[in-house]
């Protein structure tokens, strides 16, 4: 029985170490298919925020691109790297280079559901999320 104990709680710091579990890590811009695919050349930069959101950099010293960046590590895999750049001239959009992560937001929380865990509005009771949804369409 002391020896349990002894196991126990020297394996107890470890859990929080991450070497038992790693949590899927994505930063950055993510985008989906859908919204990259509504861009066209000759956009005005107020109308490629109104649908991309603002990019992750933008450079000081080169106004005319802007580049969204994102990340994603699964577990304890190799970091993989998207960067998206859009390039302006005369303040329109002229062409589109790099990719991005074409995985969209529902199949990230399918995923995350297989770890169990579980968003604020999945704690939610079914009668708390419809008036949710009425005052949503009300307001």
């Amino acid at each position: 029985m002391r020896l349990r104990w002894t196991l126990l709680l020297a394996l107890a710091p470890l859990t929080g170490c991450g070497l038992i579990y790693k949590v899927d890590a994505q930063q950055g811009s993510l985008l989906d298919k859908g919204t990259v695919e509504a861009l066209q050349p000759g956009m005005s930069k107020r109308q490629v925020l109104l649908v991309m959101g603002s990019p992750s950099v933008i450079s000081p010293f080169e106004q005319n691109r802007w580049d969204y960046v994102s990340t994603v590590r699964r577990g304890r895999g190799k970091m993989d790297r998207k960067d998206l750049v859009l390039h302006f001239e005369n303040d329109v959009l002229a062409r589109i280079e790099g990719d991005y992560f074409e995985e969209n937001p529902e199949q990230l929380v399918k995923d995350a559901r297989k770890y169990k865990r579980q968003y604020p509005d999945e704690k939610r009771s079914d009668e708390e999320k419809k008036k949710k949804r009425r005052g949503q369409q009300q307001g």
